[in-house]
């Protein structure tokens, strides 16, 4: 029985990280981790990382 109730909290985890990937990337964030990404005009935020 706990095993389910493992899998099921890491598949709620997963699924919620997958949410909110989907919604920034839909509202036109760059670096989804970056703070800075939605003013930023280039295409690299200045977070070390550039979409590719």
């Amino acid at each position: 029985m706990t095993d389910i109730v493992i899998i099921l909290v890491v598949v709620a985890i997963l699924a919620l990280a997958g949410l909110y990937v989907y919604k920034a990337k839909k509202s036109g964030q760059k670096c989804i981790g970056c703070p800075h990404s939605k003013t930023c005009a280039s295409k690299s935020c200045g977070c070390g990382c550039s979409d590719k």
